[in-house]
């Protein structure tokens, strides 16, 4: 018997995993709690003490978000922004992807338009907006052109970078089972690209909801940017800030969606940096 011995799993591992995952969260998430509440207090007591009662406040904000959201008007102007940008993102990820595999695998393309590519992606978009109400007019269709101007160049050049950076040994490996140029593209380049591609999409995003936003500033269109616009002119501005809320929110939402994918589709992408 006292050759025999009895293995008994170590009754600290799980209190140790835990422990370790909360420790986690507390150096993730307690910065970020202890510096928004820093901000929101600093806002507050600064408008209390030195601006006028409109000027919107976060007590104040918090109270006008419940009879915001379920406004008729805030929610039709909600609905046009997002199908803008959601239509002006379609076109541009087609078309974009497109030209950027076309600019990573031909060294004759790549060398012709780069330099446009990178001139229009310089161009503030406020400045192009004249010229597309020229065109388009005052509608609708003027802000699909601004969002997609905004957003298409970004996806380009990241699409651009990752089909230039296949390892030429994947390459030649397809070659030499004679696949077809076709099996390449969609078999090798655009699942290499896809976290270029991921990349530029996070990035357009931003750039599509910020020309959707100003197209509405300058053509007075309806949408989220112009109910913005005419509650700030008409003092309302508890009203506004949700709508800059809702931007946020969209924002800070599609940059989660864009990271889940990542990790549920990619989990390969970036996993020493986990």
């Amino acid at each position: 018997m006292s050759g025999q011995s009895i293995g008994v799993a170590s009754p600290v591992v799980a209190p140790r995993k835990a422990k370790a995952a909360s420790g986690r969260l507390a150096d993730t998430y307690l910065p970020r709690v202890i510096t928004g509440v820093v901000i929101l207090l600093a806002w507050e007591f600064i408008v209390r003490a030195f601006a006028p009662a409109y000027v919107a406040k976060p007590s104040t904000i918090v109270l006008a978000i419940p009879r915001v959201i379920v406004d008729p008007a805030f929610l039709k102007a909600t609905g046009a922004t997002l199908l803008a940008v959601a239509e002006g993102l379609g076109v541009t990820l087609v078309f974009g992807t497109v030209i950027g595999v076309v600019m990573g695998r031909s060294l004759s393309f790549d060398r012709a338009i780069r330099h446009y590519i990178n001139g229009f992606n310089a161009i503030p978009m406020i400045i192009v907006l004249p010229l597309f109400s020229l065109w388009f007019g005052y509608s609708a269709n003027t802000r699909i052109a601004t969002i997609i101007f905004a957003a298409i160049f970004a996806i380009i050049m990241n699409v651009a970078d990752g089909a230039r950076t296949v390892p030429r040994e994947y390459l030649e490996v397809a070659r030499s089972f004679r696949a077809t140029r076709l099996s390449t593209l969609f078999g090798l380049v655009l699942p290499a690209s896809m976290p270029y591609l991921l990349a530029g999409i996070r990035l357009a995003a931003g750039r599509a909801l910020i020309g959707a936003v100003v197209a509405e500033f300058f053509l007075s269109i309806g949408g989220v940017g112009y109910y913005i616009l005419l509650n700030s002119r008409t003092y309302h501005h508890n009203e506004a800030f949700v709508g800059v809320l809702l931007l946020a929110g969209f924002g800070v939402g599609f940059e989660l969606l864009v990271n889940w994918c990542t990790r549920y589709f990619m989990p390969w992408y970036r996993r020493g940096q986990s």
